[in-house]
């Protein structure tokens, strides 16, 4: 707080060289020494008084661009009460004031092409094809949440309490949300000093129930006082610039912390380039002020959300400047807004690294086509814009949840978290499905390109195994092959496996010539019937694939 203290008497004492009359004459009145001192003193502790409170109660930044707001007014406040060469000087940083105020009004109309530059992109065509042997981080915040409350008879004195903002992070190799337990209010938190811990639930396991953890947090949030988490943060750093709501980490011990993204100014008070988090110990307060280099290995998401949605909408909007965003909008690309946090939402990649995901659109009203999608590394910021097949055209996030209420309009179900994903090497949009009360109903999957093209499961892997044979039989390649010819062959099955999902049959069979097919019930009803020692003409997709998908199958002598 040494800072603060040491700041706030550095402009207070500016403001009093301002304020007093060091000339001693107000007008035609002279000023005795002793007036003059008194009025020095009283100034300058009203001014570190009231400055101190304003950062207290609003915690706004000391950078010194805050000051040029209040130089105008106070140097104007100055003049008119001084005479002489006095007021002159005076007069003068009113002149400064206001040009430096000009200075911060102008800058969005002048940062334009900074603002793009910072948040330039790497630029690809696909991302890989994903593993279909792993679960994505699938289960939508609202339905995790909405498991969390029916759970917090877990917490101890649960009237104190409610549910905090949710956080997906990896933890000990596993994907789960996390979740604190806040306070409800100030005489909650004056009777309870502290929280007894949080939630955590697996992010790949609809059929997981939320944990409660123990662990007592002082430095939250909610609380209030010098134990205001962000004004902790504020009290020890009051020069840094902060972007976005601290989140909650838990580092392998289940110990946790809160995290906040500080950063730069483009220019003036105006955009945000992203420098580094602040780390506190929801326990202890330690505070530690760390670069994105430096961030340790449990925290996954360093890089705010809101700040990451302010860099998509410096890279859609400002690419031939800011006037061009707003007229004639040559080449913008439109953010969307259907993420889960911040208008992003965050996912796990292969690599085990945290991404936030954004697909951008047209400006043009009315029009569901996607231009392109990015994914943002969350601990580095680095981000990459995938343009996506340009001999292809892909709806938006927003198509895809529109197709899902369509499909779903008797039962009122609606789609949540769109991602888009590269399946069989199709890119496809997978979406959890939530009935009125937010509560998970299946995962639905549909083909960016082709939406006819669809398939929906009470899991993602079932899914999968559904939309893998709708591709086949809508004549989309399967796992990236282009080039995958269609075969028909006369076999002997020796091995039968039949699997109900959703609402048909999955059978795989293996051959007398050790090859394996799986075809669905949707393709071919009378798959259901294939038994052991059957002789079956069948169509094919050869891929080259374990289980290659039929497109067509006959049974001899059904």
């Amino acid at each position: 707080m040494g800072q603060l203290f040491m700041i706030t008497a550095i402009g207070s004492l500016a403001m009093t060289l301002l304020l007093v009359p060091f000339s001693k004459k107000i007008r035609n009145k002279e000023l005795s020494t002793k007036v003059v001192s008194i009025s020095t003193v009283i100034v300058f502790i009203v001014s570190f008084i009231s400055l101190f409170v304003t950062v207290y109660i609003s915690k706004i930044d000391l950078s010194w661009t805050i000051f040029l707001y209040l130089l105008p007014v106070v140097a104007l406040c100055g003049a008119i009460i001084a005479v002489g060469i006095e007021q002159k000087v005076k007069s003068f940083f009113v002149l400064v004031g206001i040009i430096g105020i000009g200075f911060l009004v102008s800058a969005p109309f002048l940062n334009a092409e900074d603002k793009y530059n910072s948040a330039e992109m790497e630029e690809q065509t696909e991302i890989a094809p994903f593993d279909e042997t792993k679960t994505p981080a699938s289960v939508p915040p609202q339905f995790v949440k909405n498991k969390m409350k029916k759970a917090f008879g877990q917490v101890p004195n649960t009237s104190y309490y409610e549910l905090g903002n949710l956080q997906i992070q990896k933890v000990n190799g596993a994907y789960v949300y996390i979740a604190p337990v806040e306070f409800s209010g100030f005489f909650k938190w004056f009777n309870g000093k502290t929280t007894p811990g949080y939630f955590t639930m697996s992010a790949t396991d609809s059929s997981d129930n939320p944990k409660f953890i123990k662990q007592e947090m002082s430095y939250i949030p909610s609380a209030f006082l010098n134990k205001n988490l962000e004004r902790h943060m504020r009290l020890q750093y009051p020069t840094l610039i902060f972007n976005g709501d601290p989140q909650l980490e838990i580092d392998e011990d289940g110990k946790p912390y809160y995290i906040r993204s500080y950063g730069e100014f483009i220019s003036a008070r105006n955009g945000f380039d992203v420098k580094g988090v602040v780390l506190v110990d929801a326990a202890s307060g330690n505070t530690e002020k760390l670069a994105l280099a430096d961030v340790p290995e449990f925290i996954d998401g360093a890089v705010s959300p809101e700040t990451v949605s302010l860099q998509n909408s410096y890279y859609g909007n400002y690419v031939h400047g800011f006037w061009n965003s707003l007229v004639g909008k040559k080449d913008v690309k439109v953010p969307s807004d259907e993420g889960t946090e911040a208008n992003v939402s965050p996912i796990f990649m292969e690599d085990g690294e945290m991404y936030y995901f954004t697909d951008f659109t047209s400006p043009k009203e009315g029009v569901d086509s996607m231009l392109g999608y990015a994914l943002t590394n969350a601990r580095t910021g680095q981000a990459t814009y995938y343009t996506g097949n340009l001999e292809e055209s892909y709806m938006d996030s927003q198509g895809a949840l529109d197709i899902i209420e369509k499909k779903f309009v008797e039962k009122e179900w609606e789609g949540e978290m769109p991602i888009l994903y590269n399946f069989y090497g199709e890119a496809s949009w997978l979406s959890a499905v939530l009935d009125a009360n937010g509560f998970l109903q299946n995962y639905f999957i549909v083909s960016a390109a082709n939406p006819e093209i669809s398939a929906y499961g009470t899991t993602p892997n079932e899914a999968l195994k559904l939309y893998k044979t709708a591709l086949s039989r809508g004549g989309s390649t399967v796992d990236g092959t282009s080039n995958a010819e269609e075969a028909k062959a006369t076999v002997e099955v020796v091995r039968v496996y039949k699997e109900r999902v959703g609402d048909f049959t999955i059978v795989s069979f293996l051959t007398k010539t050790g090859e394996n097919f799986i075809v669905s019930s949707e393709v071919s009803p009378f798959a259901i019937y294939l038994q052991e020692g059957d002789k079956v003409a069948i169509t094919y997709a050869k891929t080259g694939e374990d289980f290659q998908p039929v497109k067509a199958l006959q049974i001899e002598g059904l």
